[in-house]
């Protein structure tokens, strides 16, 4: 099989390189500790750049990405470690986006006009989709919506909401206006210093077209995508704290020699090498999954999600240790990218939910 890439896929991999290069670890803290926890001006230009259309399809006004190119995208951006939220902030909200017909929400994200987040999330529910505490009901001219959901990534930054919720016993999504009377937020920051927060809705009154034309099947599909694209960031973050280590062991001395010549390091550093082939490989064979075979698909994205999390976070472990105390600092790119893995890797399922559902789909297959 024919792994190469083709021009257009170079094209946006190199674009994506050069966009994300320059943010060095002191821009990258203050980026974090701003009022909203990113840049809107950076986000514009991400924007700008293309790499939001490509999650949306060509019909749209989107550029039609395939899985790979998403996949590619994501993987250039963990590989810069750049803080830039394009799979929670762009990839996905577009997705939803283009899915339920909601076309014009769409355009202004896919513009970078609007920035949209998808609050799903809720108290004693784990990685369940199923929408249970917010309730959606029926309402002269559209719907009211009451009820709180938990780690709403972006959630201070963030102009619209696509908010789940039970309505008669299904799980419905709707857009919900930021400024929308009966909304409120309140913020806390995750490991990677990203800003999240808590959505409370206290009959929220959103008009009939807010909601979208989204089923729980197109959900589950559509957020198995986010957990490939999310294995992809983490298979890029996994080769920055591979190569960064090994240019520390060659540099770090002691007892007057590179500690890259120790026999044990190298043992060390030879498995986190395979592991992160090992990572490379299942992302794109996941990636390649035919999805007219909806159960082989979930069960790849899943089995990826589980494998990838635990593998990168394996070795961010080992470059953590190599380089001692200072790195899990904030000072190194290092911290930064393993505090970012501990995120991904929890996105919409950590490794024993994600193995879970893979078990599952793998026993409705036999």
């Amino acid at each position: 099989m024919n792994f190469d890439l083709t021009e257009e896929q170079q094209m946006f991999r190199s674009s994506v390189e050069r966009f994300s290069a320059p943010i060095d670890v002191e821009k990258r803290r203050k980026m974090r500790l701003s009022s909203t926890g990113y840049d809107r001006e950076r986000w514009e230009q991400l924007a700008q750049m293309g790499l939001i259309a490509l999650a949306a399809p060509e019909e749209v006004g989107g550029m039609g990405g395939s899985a790979v190119d998403l996949a590619l995208v994501s993987e250039a951006i963990g590989n810069a470690n750049s803080p830039d939220p394009w799979l929670e902030l762009g990839a996905l909200p577009s997705l939803l986006l283009a899915a339920g017909g909601a076309h014009g929400a769409l355009e202004k994200v896919v513009g970078g006009q609007q920035i949209a987040s998808f609050a799903w999330a809720e108290r004693a529910q784990r990685y369940n989709l199923k929408a249970a505490g917010m309730k959606a009901e029926p309402s002269s001219g559209g719907f009211t919506l009451s009820g709180e959901k938990t780690f709403v990534m972006g959630a201070l930054i963030a102009d619209m909401f696509i908010v789940t919720a039970d309505l008669d016993g299904a799980t419905a999504c709707f857009l919900v206006p930021r400024d929308c009377d009966g909304a409120e937020i309140r913020a806390y920051r995750l490991a990677d210093g990203s800003i999240a927060g808590e959505l409370k809705l206290t009959r929220a009154a959103v008009s009939a077209a807010a909601k979208l034309d989204l089923s729980e099947a197109q959900l589950a599909g559509i957020i198995a995508e986010a957990r490939l694209y999310a294995a992809a960031e983490m298979v890029g973050l996994g080769q920055r704290l591979l190569a960064d280590t090994l240019t520390y062991v060659k540099e770090r001395e002691q007892f007057g020699v590179a500690i890259g010549s120790f026999q044990a390091l190298q043992h060390r550093l030879v498995e986190s090498y395979a592991r992160q082939e090992q990572c490379r490989s299942m992302l794109y064979r996941a990636a390649l999954t035919d999805r007219s075979d909806t159960a082989a698909w979930h069960r790849a994205a899943a089995g990826a999600k589980a494998f990838i999390g635990e593998n990168v976070d394996a070795i961010a472990r080992e470059a953590v240790q190599m380089h001692g105390g200072m790195g899990i600092t904030d000072e190194l790119t290092i911290g930064h990218a393993m505090k970012r893995v501990m995120v991904l890797a929890k996105l919409f399922g950590d490794t024993e939910s994600a193995l879970s559902e893979y078990g599952a789909e793998y026993g409705k297959a036999a």
